[in-house]
């Protein structure tokens, strides 16, 4: 029992007289666009595509084929709805631009005033209430 003790007793002290020593956590990014090691940029990139599901057809780098018919029906659907639009707006405001006064255009209503040296628009959307106020200042 003594022999015990006295075993005790000494690893305690032991225990007592050591110094715990630690080091600080440091935290390495892993990609190399965020300070990481730049070799590491291989095998992120092989990692990536290992887990891509998406596969290339080669039909261009961004999956569309090149239509010149397409295109120039998107341009032209574009430049009529733009031609289009003038007209409405010149039918609307006349050729003078806004003059002062309150507009009902379907849903909205738009109230146009030119004092203090801006032109004031305010839009009120007629269904829900909702409120846009611009300020365009005259130079």
């Amino acid at each position: 029992m003594k022999n015990k003790l006295s075993i005790l007793a000494m690893i305690i002290l032991m225990l007592l007289g050591y110094n715990a020593q630690a080091q600080d956590f440091v935290y390495k990014p892993i990609n190399p666009a965020f300070g990481g090691d730049t070799f590491n940029h291989n095998w992120l990139m092989s990692s990536a595509q290992a887990q891509n599901q998406f596969k290339d057809d080669g039909s261009g780098s961004s999956g569309y084929q090149d239509d010149p018919v397409g295109e120039f029906a998107d341009n032209l659907n574009r430049l009529i709805l733009n031609q289009l639009s003038r007209k409405i707006i010149d039918q609307q405001f006349g050729e003078e631009g806004l003059e002062d006064g309150t507009y009902l255009l379907g849903d909205y209503e738009i109230i146009v005033n030119s004092e203090s040296g801006a032109l004031n628009v305010g839009i009120t959307d007629m269904l829900t209430g909702n409120q846009t106020f611009v300020e365009v200042p005259y130079f």
